[in-house]
């Protein structure tokens, strides 16, 4: 049951092996990654197995969309290597786990999932979300954080349930079948996730940014250009979904922002650091931190865009200090359609 549809043929045959060799935190040649891979495909101990840092980048780069970062998870888990301390992982598979006092509720489109971040309901607010229902909380968390905790076994268990709890308390009786993704993971999970896992999905998940999209076009009387330049901040979780990046690029345009030429940008994003904080790599975490909020600051960035709240948490005291406003893409937006920021 919920097998990872994987194939070790894809694999044997892939020659640029780019799922390694395009890594930026494990450094290896060709020779080095074919080595590496073949211990993979045999079930054994490997240094990428160890050194993994958990970005998702792998995901993003493997051009069969065989899953290596899936399968490599698996393989953690059954090899007992854990990429954050066992405690710290067993701490945050309880606190986040459901609650079973799901209250189930008539919805209206459009339905926004903020997931389990009840503290950004806020968000949802303005001509942007007129009429909008939200559905927030443990028992619909979408769990696939667990990637970064070599526990794929937890999404395995827990997913199933939670896709059973949006459809049967929200969706179903209220007649609607499009679930707007407040976050990169839970469109991620939904679209990439669960079929990679054979878990089958009722409803119709919508990014974000596709939404935003369209309401930029329905309101683009209202719209002052910005006249900014802005940084985007990928996630990791937006490695399972590439596809989104022409969504930022068009969103920027219809607001009048300018998506800064940088480095560490579309697939050469950086991470924000939180993982690495958890994993006991503070000066990893304080490196990549650095050259991203150099990178930033070169561009000459006045914005720094979060599509993931994590990332605006972990990163966004920092991006202040460096003179840049950190703020989440529909803020940005709404600044846009002349509403300001939430208490602005």
């Amino acid at each position: 049951m919920n097998e990872l549809k994987f194939s070790t043929g894809i694999c044997e045959r892939c020659e640029s092996i780019d799922c390694l060799t395009r890594c930026q935190y494990m450094k290896m040649d060709l020779q080095t990654a074919k080595e590496e891979r073949q211990r993979l495909l045999r079930g054994e101990k490997s240094r990428v197995l160890e050194e993994c840092v958990t970005c998702y980048a792998c995901e993003e780069y493997c051009p069969y969309g065989n899953h290596p970062f899936y399968h490599l998870v698996d393989q953690q888990e059954k090899l007992g290597i854990w990429p954050v301390p066992q405690p710290i992982t067993k701490q945050q598979v309880l606190m986040m786990g459901p609650r079973g006092k799901i209250t189930p509720k008539k919805v209206q489109p459009p339905v926004i999932n903020m997931c389990y971040f009840p503290m950004l309901a806020g968000s949802i607010r303005g001509k942007l979300f007129e009429g909008a229902s939200t559905i927030v909380g443990s028992d619909i968390f979408c769990n696939v954080m667990w990637l970064h905790f070599g526990k794929n076994s937890v999404i395995r268990k827990r997913l199933p349930e939670v896709i059973a709890n949006i459809w049967d308390h929200y969706l179903k009786d209220s007649g609607v079948n499009e679930l707007i993704c407040f976050h990169d993971e839970c469109y991620g999970t939904y679209t990439h996730l669960a079929p990679a896992f054979g878990i089958p999905v009722p409803f119709r998940p919508i990014h974000l940014f596709e939404y935003l999209n369209k309401r930029l076009d329905e309101l683009q009387d209202r719209i002052k250009p910005l006249g900014q330049k802005v940084a985007y901040q990928r996630s990791c979780s937006n490695r399972l979904v590439p596809e989104t990046q022409p969504w930022v690029d068009e969103i920027f345009r219809k607001i009048g922002a300018e998506r800064v030429d940088r480095k560490y940008d579309r697939e050469n994003a950086l991470c924000c650091g939180a993982v690495f904080r958890a994993q006991q790599q503070d000066d990893l975490a304080d490196d990549v931190q650095k050259r991203n909020l150099d990178d930033m600051a070169a561009a000459g960035a006045k914005f720094c865009v979060f599509s993931c709240p994590a990332c605006l948490f972990t990163l966004g005291e920092s991006v202040l200090k460096r003179g840049i406003m950190p703020i989440l893409m529909n803020d940005l937006c709404q600044i846009a359609l002349g509403e300001g920021m939430k208490g602005g």
